[in-house]
């Protein structure tokens, strides 16, 4: 276990979280709020695969984690710390369409932000597409402080960029 919340468990992935992984990540919906695109099994196969392997690796900057719902353990989402640009970390947090509006976003974020605290994290980050009004509540309400917009070259879209220092 990486941290825990009242509702939510955060664990490292495994190769059995496939199934709703990949219908998180082959969500249209889901995807648009990403930097990412829709994606297919195989691909979502190698993703998970390479998520779980960075967890061995020396120095790892790039931790994505599973979020599951303690009452029934089942697969909410994942949550991640990554290596933003250049030393700077930047979170973030995806779930299944299913699992929208329960609240789980600010509650996950809650956690992630005592857990990175602990870890010694001194600033953070959060990038969010413009569009995805509910992600920037949930930054709001957990200190997060909007720096600027800027465009998003890969998807050709605004997005708008957070900063909570610690």
């Amino acid at each position: 276990m990486i941290f825990e919340t009242k509702r939510l468990l955060i664990r490292k992935l495994k190769t059995t979280d496939i199934v709703p992984f990949h219908e998180m990540n082959s969500n249209e919906n889901v995807m648009i709020y990403t930097d990412s695109t829709v994606k297919t099994y195989d691909e979502d196969v190698l993703d998970l695969k390479n998520l779980i392997g960075n967890y061995k690796q020396p120095n790892n900057r790039f931790w994505v984690w599973a979020i599951i719902r303690k009452s029934d353990n089942l697969f909410l989402g994942s949550v991640a710390i990554i290596d933003y640009a250049k030393g700077k970390d930047e979170v973030g947090f995806r779930f299944l369409e299913k699992y929208w509006h329960n609240g789980y976003g600010f509650e996950v974020l809650k956690g992630l932000l005592v857990y990175a605290k602990k870890q010694d994290y001194k600033e953070l980050y959060a990038e969010v597409y413009a569009k995805n009004i509910a992600s920037e509540i949930v930054l709001k309400k957990a200190g997060f402080l909007f720096v600027k917009e800027k465009l998003c070259k890969k998807r050709k879209l605004i997005d708008r960029l957070f900063i909570l220092k610690f």
